[in-house]
């Protein structure tokens, strides 16, 4: 009895803000992730095209902005001559009619690749984006300066702590805002160094999620919340959110008086398989004054879909609780 009074969600009051919707790779091409892993090509997966974007695009983060979406997540490679490139994968050959890997390329080379050329929803009967894809690949100074008011998260893509010094040079000598502008995340290592460099921002490490969720999984049926979970990130998979010891409103409490970052995904279907919401009728689960992250990977139905449930609602301007 004493577990269910700790944990009643109506002893608690209700939250009160305004989330923010997170573009996971904006407006792209969707895929099966039906047994998908680390290795799988996901650009010959695709279902069919129900839009002409490549994520990773300025025009895809365009559409992203004009959708809805708060915060764009894109993905970021050190080059070969100290740029920076926008693009997905470890190596080109999975998306592109290059090869290799990615940072080993200067961004010139990489300008003058086709990124849609490996696309297929037929198992390679066609390639409906050959030849659109040329000279698509952005440089994130091309990115943050055709985009000055908006916010994106960072995805470091290696493991190297020496990638966190190098974006932390590169931001400088832009003369980007980081706290106003950029978020980042990736593996531990690199995250540990970035959060030395700089206190501006937001920052979290896949592991640090993982342990602070799987730590209140555990523990929060005390009424306490893990060490692990403070000033951090915690994952809720919106089909499995009533597991969440006080769900909504004890949980959210506790999570906004921990400085803990929460973050609503979609349904996860694998250890490799966590996507962002895909369905606009799980929005309808979403306790009003939320003010955390919503995080999707079709931002274009989510969006639309977001502002018609909640009319007037405008978005947070900062990553809250």
């Amino acid at each position: 009895m004493a577990i269910y009074f700790a944990n009643a969600s109506w002893l608690a009051p209700s939250p009160e803000g305004r989330p923010l919707l997170l573009a996971h790779r904006g407006v792209h091409q969707l895929y099966d992730r039906a047994g998908l892993d680390k290795e799988s090509c996901t650009a010959t997966r695709i279902f069919p095209p129900t839009n002409r974007l490549l994520e990773n695009t300025i025009p895809s983060i365009a559409a992203s902005f004009d959708r809805g979406a708060d915060i764009l997540e894109i993905d970021i490679h050190p080059t070969r001559d100290g740029d920076f490139a926008v693009f997905h994968d470890w190596t080109l050959d999975c998306r592109t009619n290059g090869t290799g890997v990615t940072r080993d390329h200067s961004m010139p080379e990489l300008k003058a690749l086709d990124i849609g050329w490996g696309y297929t929803a037929d198992g390679g009967k066609s390639y409906p984006f050959r030849g659109e894809g040329i000279g698509m690949m952005p440089s994130l100074s091309e990115i943050l300066e055709a985009f000055p008011d908006r916010r994106f998260l960072l995805n470091i893509k290696s493991r190297s702590s020496r990638e966190a010094e190098q974006l932390f040079a590169y931001l400088t000598a832009h003369d980007i805002d980081i706290g106003r502008q950029i978020m980042v995340y990736g593996h531990e290592r690199p995250i540990r160094v970035w959060r030395e460099l700089t206190s501006d921002g937001w920052a979290f490490s896949k592991a640090s999620l993982k342990s602070c969720t799987i730590a209140y999984a555990k523990l929060g049926w005390s009424g306490s919340v893990p060490s692990e979970c403070k000033d951090g990130v915690i994952a809720v998979p919106i089909a499995w959110r009533n597991f969440y010891w006080g769900w909504p409103n004890r949980f959210l409490q506790r999570m906004s008086a921990s400085n803990t970052q929460v973050i609503l995904l979609g349904d996860v279907q694998s250890e490799n398989g966590a996507p962002g919401i895909t369905d606009p009728a799980d929005l309808a689960a979403i306790p009003h004054g939320f003010r955390g992250i919503i995080w999707t990977d079709s931002i274009e139905e989510v969006g639309p879909a977001w502002k018609k449930l909640r009319p007037g609602t405008d978005h947070a301007t900062s990553a809250g609780n």
